[in-house]
């Protein structure tokens, strides 16, 4: 109970009050009722797309349905179905708690009084089959004059699936890249609405990791996506992948129908009535993510940067230094993976005298996210500018137990400048929140003008100078990094790309 002078405020009254003060947003589909921190207006479980459920299952998406009376919007929603932990902690998309199929809803962090604000729109990560936009916590984004926006998108095999059946029920309709035609939709969302915010529609931010880089690739190299966003982060997106036909798809999802008992020729009805849950649990083994459809993408990533036929925005792009945390702490078979991952084993000849598994690790970070960032940083230099960097820092927390590398999505924490559900404010020394506000301070630069002008050395990407910056235990502009390496890597990695297909 609060007592100020002779008045008592009892627990009702003073929520009542809160309640009043909630901030409140009209957007097309209705009113919205936040909640307010020192920091931010926040406003969660905001829906962007109509639930994908029934006929929607394996649709595009559509506006959001209307609501009469208020929203409540201070309650994250429900993740979209994934494999979550029997013991409910969070999975490998840091994600837990309930999951449902409408799940198209995305949380905004808003600037208190914001005007004409710039705005960041984040993809999450987690090879397009785990995780979730409210995992992630904008507010210091909203501190520093940034709307930042974090959404949900179908995973898995309800947002990455083609089947004979759905091809042929949809017409003229793009199939199969569901989850990329969400991140699209919530795209246009901001667009029309980001503005009942304090948001300027005309200055956007898309940026994601890992699943989320990639798919940010996937979207510059979508020409229906051109003008909702005016610059482009990726993350350790990789984007080296050979292209993936409508076909081959169909194949896979003929095969996975074939798993379910739905027979060699199955209805559409019938692939819509399987449960999600079993859905998941029957094709875990499936390869997901934006691939070739012919009509949402016509091209690949590489293929479209290749061609020049992107969306041509300021991009920042980099990696991390142990991207090979995706292969797990102990490899079975390194001597025999080193001829995947280092086919030219001649720039490895440090990593060589420490034993193949040390081969192997260097080699996949360089081959699936370090030589493609800087691939594509040069292939984006001869239009609007590029960043390129490389995350080497480690965590103070990590140090004592000899780690040192970064692992993959490591640099997320510093970019967000908040340090996740997972690590307490109690492990976090001087040096990680200094690198936090350094890391921070150049994305919300990157947002506010474009270029990311911040207490870092950053020179724009030029390939015949190829700099870039280092975020690590010293902070500086490397020249030449890992050139050896990462030019054996795309001699190796470019002919499987078919970039002369356009």
């Amino acid at each position: 109970m609060l007592r100020l002078g002779t008045i008592v405020f009892g627990a009702a009254a003073i929520a009542s009050a809160a309640h009043a003060q909630a901030p409140k947003v009209k957007v097309e589909s209705g009113v919205l009722a936040g909640a307010s921190t020192e920091r931010a207006d926040i406003f969660r479980n905001v829906p962007y797309a109509a639930p994908p459920v029934g006929d929607l299952r394996w649709a595009p998406p559509k506006r959001p349905l209307a609501w009469s009376s208020e929203r409540d919007a201070t309650t994250n929603g429900p993740s979209c179905p994934q494999k979550m932990n029997e013991d409910g902690s969070p999975n490998e998309g840091s994600a837990n708690g309930p999951v449902s199929e409408d799940c198209l809803q995305l949380n905004v962090f808003a600037p208190k009084g914001a005007k004409k604000a710039p705005v960041m729109v984040w993809i999450h990560g987690g090879s397009h089959r785990t995780g979730a936009g409210w995992v992630y916590d904008g507010q210091n984004f909203a501190r520093d004059g940034v709307i930042l926006v974090a959404i949900n998108y179908r995973l898995g095999p309800l947002g990455y699936f083609a089947h004979p059946a759905i091809t042929k029920a949809a017409g003229k309709a793009p199939v199969g890249n569901y989850g990329l035609m969400d991140q699209i939709a919530a795209l246009e969302w901001v667009q029309r609405n980001i503005a009942a915010f304090g948001g300027d529609p005309a200055n956007v931010t898309l940026f994601g990791e890992s699943a989320g880089g990639s798919s940010t690739l996937a979207i510059l190299a979508a020409p229906k996506a051109k003008g909702l966003f005016q610059r482009a982060a990726v993350q350790s997106g990789g984007g080296w992948s050979p292209p993936k036909t409508l076909a081959a798809k169909e194949a896979e999802g003929q095969a996975a129908a074939t798993r379910l008992g739905l027979g060699d020729q199955p209805t559409l009805a019938g692939l819509r009535a399987v449960p999600a849950d079993r859905l998941i649990a029957e094709t875990l083994t499936g390869e997901y993510g934006p691939f070739v459809d012919g009509k949402l993408m016509t091209r690949t990533p590489a293929q479209a940067f290749a061609s020049g036929h992107e969306i041509d925005v300021p991009l920042i792009i980099g990696a991390n230094s142990g991207e090979d945390s995706l292969l797990g702490r102990k490899l079975d078979d390194p001597a025999r993976m080193v001829a995947n991952f280092a086919p030219n084993r001649a720039p490895y000849e440090a990593e060589a005298a420490k034993g193949d598994e040390a081969v192997v690790r260097a080699a996949f970070g360089d081959r699936f996210m370090v030589a493609p960032a800087r691939w594509y940083a040069g292939q984006a230099a001869d239009g609007a500018p590029a960043w390129l960097y490389h995350f080497s820092y480690v965590g103070s927390r990590f140090r004592p137990f000899g780690i040192t590398t970064a692992a993959h999505a490591a640099e997320i924490q510093y970019v967000f400048e908040y340090w996740g559900r997972r690590t307490p404010e109690s492990a976090v020394a001087d040096d990680d929140r200094a690198m936090a506000r350094l890391m921070h301070g150049c994305w919300v630069a990157f947002a506010k003008t474009g270029a990311p002008t911040c207490d870092a050395a950053w020179p724009a990407y030029d390939p015949a100078k190829d700099e870039l910056a280092e975020f690590g235990a010293q902070n500086a502009v490397r020249t030449n990094f890992r050139k050896p390496q990462l030019d054996a890597q795309q001699a190796a990695a470019l002919p499987s790309l078919a970039l002369d297909a356009n």
